[in-house]
């Protein structure tokens, strides 16, 4: 698969955008287990134009980053040209435009999944930020609105149109949220389409290596996105990857490992945010879904997670090693909602 003048090889791996999720510390460690392409967390347009310094903080990019894109949301076009051009001075290597999130914050200015029932006004959005900007534009969006409404093949045409070199798509509709199961028989649909050249990204509940398979087999699709899964296990890019490459599945990783990594992901958070409960707090959503199906673990969770300091943190996790010590985790099959 190319994007632009990268070549990112033979279905390469995608980070998802994610909101409080995808910061500089979860991004070097997905990096670390073979992801191929980071996202920053989306930006809003608005407060890109009014220099708002901690959306601006978001956009800081890193060596180990690349390739990465900057993904930037918003319910005016020339805001989101204005935005892009703000973007392309950070030297992302291309800028994503989110036409998918469905939160209600999002939804209600306009922007995200509120696009998908404005398909003409989607479109010429993405083709005055493709004029303005000199960088690859992609897009990341849905199915569609609801279960009666799944314009997704009628989308990513016209994206192709308006000049996206490649699009993601999240087998979901806004209306189901995070809910029932990703229909990767759609996001196949676009990809078989003959009218579509451009590379077609498929998203929604890759929670293992055989989900993983099983979609782009299923699909055809020319590269595989992961959000959800990846939160508190990095290393699932390194387990799909070698499931794809060998048909093999990895041992389950151990105890050991996972609470080694979370310390170095709390290390590299507070080192960047610095300021040691913030960078905690921010690493909770991680801390939750670290440690699945572990026997009488719901103590030593709940102790995680209200964790206000290194030294407690690095306390609960030591206990957890001591009781734990030796056990595998497998992750596969858990449940992403």
């Amino acid at each position: 698969m190319k994007l632009g003048n990268i070549d990112l090889g033979e279905l390469p791996l995608f980070l998802a955008p994610m909101e409080d999720v995808t910061y500089k510390s979860f991004r070097f460690m997905c990096k670390k287990y073979g992801a191929d392409v980071m996202y920053t967390e989306f930006v809003s347009s608005e407060a890109l134009i009014r220099d708002v310094w901690k959306t601006k903080q978001k956009m800081a990019l890193f060596d180990f980053d690349r390739p990465v894109a900057i993904q930037i949301y918003g319910y005016d076009i020339d805001s989101m040209v204005n935005a892009a051009k703000v973007v392309e001075e950070f030297q992302p290597d291309f800028i994503d435009i989110n036409f998918g999130c469905p939160m209600k914050k999002i939804v209600r200015k306009g922007a995200g999944a509120s696009l998908l029932q404005d398909l003409p006004k989607m479109q010429k959005m993405a083709a005055e930020i493709v004029k303005a900007v000199s960088l690859p534009v992609t897009a990341k969006t849905r199915l569609g609105w609801d279960n009666s409404d799944k314009p997704i093949v009628e989308i990513a045409e016209r994206l192709q149109d308006a000049g996206v070199a490649a699009l993601a798509i999240h087998g979901r509709t806004r209306k189901q949220l995070y809910t029932g199961e990703a229909d990767w028989l759609l996001i196949g649909e676009v990809k078989k389409n003959q009218r579509i050249k451009i590379p077609i990204i498929g998203n929604g509940d890759i929670n293992g290596p055989q989900k993983a398979k099983e979609f782009y087999q299923q699909t055809g699709v020319d590269a595989l996105m992961i959000g959800r899964g990846a939160i508190g296990r990095p290393w699932i890019f390194k387990e799909v990857k070698h499931y794809l490459d060998t048909g093999e599945l990895l041992p389950p990783v151990r105890i050991e490992e996972v609470v080694e990594n979370m310390k170095e992901q709390l290390r590299l958070n507070i080192e960047w945010k610095d300021n040691e409960r913030s960078a905690i707090l921010m690493m909770r959503r991680h801390f939750a879904k670290s440690f699945p199906r572990l026997p009488n673990f719901r103590d030593l969770k709940i102790q995680l997670l209200r964790a206000e300091t290194y030294s407690e943190v690095g306390k609960t996790l030591d206990l957890i090693l001591t009781r734990y010590k030796g056990q595998q985790i497998d992750y596969n099959g858990v449940s992403l909602r």
